[in-house]
């Protein structure tokens, strides 16, 4: 089937993530960047938002962590584009693969905003008016990558070479239609990652699913404030060539929300070259270990041993959609359970408004000693600045989980980004999440689920639900839904039974504390196992029949 498929000779790909550790989309393009350069060696371009070494306050002033620059690539273009009054600093995206990235000042075209958002209703309808937040950055960003594109292909390209745009997210729909109208050779393709409104209905506590053949996507975005945003993805997934979504459950969404089917599925695959190999990663987990235990013992004054089942869950702060509530709900409904066989310790890592972190818990971690007494508001690490407004943290306080010595389950909320900086774990997050035995995901909205892939490629078995595009990938692979002997336990959810969610998680823990050795290993090696069918080496096929997509409606215009 391959051989029959166009091939592009250049592809550009533009995200606000792009350089830029922001969330799951980082993660999706920086993962999938090898993949890409070794079907296209140097023919994959990212673009991303010059946010860096700016003399403007509103941004660091210090380099990207993630991106190396090259002032020998494409130089003459680079003067040319200057030259033209785009600002754009060329090098290398610093992930595995080392792609090609652009980054582009869009702080110029901000004066030019009234123009360009006439410009977008005039040849495509879309409603700016009611803009607010991150819509004009976007929006100015998304322009600015589009005129990258423009003034490269000029410079370097023809129309007898096959060209990709790839615009992923709302964020980067203005550059997509942009393309669409001055380039009309060119191929372009739009992956929503969630649909804004969707995301917006479900934040709001509406129920989503049982609805969803009900809701008008327009008249939402109305009542939830979001027209701008709808706008621009409505209008961007009718006009580009190919329109795709990550999984089958945000599919559903579009054609609902956005009265457009998808073209095609792009489901979120995993690079794993990165997961430490043997010796290494026994070295690594003990580690991981370790310095988890550390954190509580210093932070709860109680020894806790290597038994100690370590669970987690992670991702972004959104209470309800990512499961968070149900996670706190299961962990106090594990307190009076009577079929725990170990003690639990569950940590929430989850970025909240962070202030700094505790003196008094580095003091205790840099003294090397072991602890018997707690310290005060044993339940957190990081000080908030909203501590008394916390969702996290007013569960808690409700529920009256206060980590007391007697209790077996203990909760712990690490409320930053695990980067290796944050002054009391100081670990990045892959280097930590292989110490768990357990990670639990029980998202109501979450087009993909990287969360629960991640902890499985490190050979943690873990617990999401059908509502991730994730889980119900997994179930497809089981044939049947996934158990926790499976490697991964896959509930059903839906709008109405939060309260079963909370008891099915809150059975699971108990059963895996008593597994054997031999039960765990296996259910280790499962999980594992499951994470090779999610490589992108597996995945990459979907995109080809994307690009295919794509550049034969762009030769469909040249004709």
């Amino acid at each position: 089937m391959t051989d029959r498929l166009l091939n592009p000779d250049y592809i550009f790909e533009s995200s606000w993530e792009v350089c830029n550790k922001v969330g799951g989309i980082y993660t999706v393009l920086s993962t999938r960047a090898k993949t890409l350069q070794e079907a296209h060696p140097d023919q994959v371009i990212f673009i991303g938002p010059g946010l860096w070494k700016r003399e403007d306050d509103n941004y660091t002033k210090e380099e990207s962590p993630y991106f190396r620059e090259d002032n020998a690539l494409f130089a003459e273009w680079q003067w040319e584009a200057r030259q033209n009054g785009l600002t754009v600093r060329v090098g290398r995206w610093t992930v595995p693969g080392e792609p090609i990235a652009i980054l582009v000042d869009f702080m110029p075209f901000f004066k030019k905003k009234n123009e360009i958002y006439g410009w977008l209703w005039e040849h495509y309808q879309v409603d700016s008016l009611h803009a607010y937040g991150d819509y004009d950055e976007a929006s100015m960003f998304s322009y600015a990558a589009a005129l990258v594109v423009e003034s490269f292909y000029k410079h370097y390209l023809n129309e007898s070479q096959k060209v990709i745009y790839h615009a992923n997210e709302w964020m980067c729909g203005l550059g997509a239609l942009y393309i669409n109208n001055k380039l009309p050779q060119v191929g372009t393709i739009f992956t929503t990652h969630a649909t804004s409104i969707g995301r917006s209905i479900a934040g709001n506590m509406k129920p989503l699913y049982d609805y969803l053949f009900a809701y008008n996507g327009d008249q939402m975005a109305g009542e939830l404030n979001m027209q701008s945003k709808h706008s621009i993805e409505k209008q961007t997934a009718w006009h580009v060539d190919c329109f795709t979504t990550v999984s089958d459950i945000t599919a559903k969404e579009c054609v609902e929300l956005l009265d457009k089917p998808v073209d095609v599925v792009l489901p979120n695959g995993f690079d794993n070259s990165f997961v430490p190999k043997a010796a290494q990663f026994t070295k690594k987990r003990k580690a991981a270990r370790k310095r988890l235990l550390d954190v509580a013992n210093a932070l709860l004054g109680e020894s806790l041993g290597d038994d100690t089942l370590i669970i987690s869950t992670s991702g972004r702060y959104e209470f309800r959609n990512k499961g968070i509530d149900v996670f706190v709900e299961a962990m106090n409904r594990l307190l009076r359970d009577k079929d725990l066989k170990k003690k639990v310790v569950a940590f929430i890592e989850v970025p909240g408004w962070v202030g700094e972190p505790r003196r008094d818990l580095q003091e205790r971690l840099n003294s090397g000693k072991a602890y018997d007494t707690p310290l005060e508001v044993p339940q957190v690490t990081h000080w908030l600045h909203n501590m008394s407004h916390d969702n996290v943290l007013g569960m808690m306080k409700y529920y009256d989980m206060h980590n007391r010595k007697d209790e077996q389950v203990k909760v712990i909320f690490l409320p930053c980004y695990l980067d290796g900086k944050d002054g009391i774990l100081d670990m990045t997050y892959y280097d930590i999440v292989l110490g768990n035995d357990l990670c639990i995901y029980p998202s109501y909205y979450e087009p993909w689920g990287y969360t629960p892939l991640e902890a499985v490629a490190f050979k943690v078995p873990c617990i999401t639900t059908d509502l991730a595009g994730f889980g119900l990938w997994a179930n497809s692979v089981f044939g049947h839904s996934g158990e926790i002997e499976d490697g991964v336990k896959v509930i059903h959810r839906t709008d109405y039974n939060y309260s079963e969610v909370a008891d099915i998680i809150k059975d699971t823990v108990a059963e895996f504390s008593g597994f054997t050795k031999k039960q765990v290993e296996d259910c280790r090696k499962k999980a594992e196992a499951l994470s090779k069918k999610a490589l992108w080496s597996e995945f990459i096929k979907y995109y080809e029949e994307a690009y295919d997509i794509a550049l034969r409606k762009a030769l469909l215009r040249k004709k």
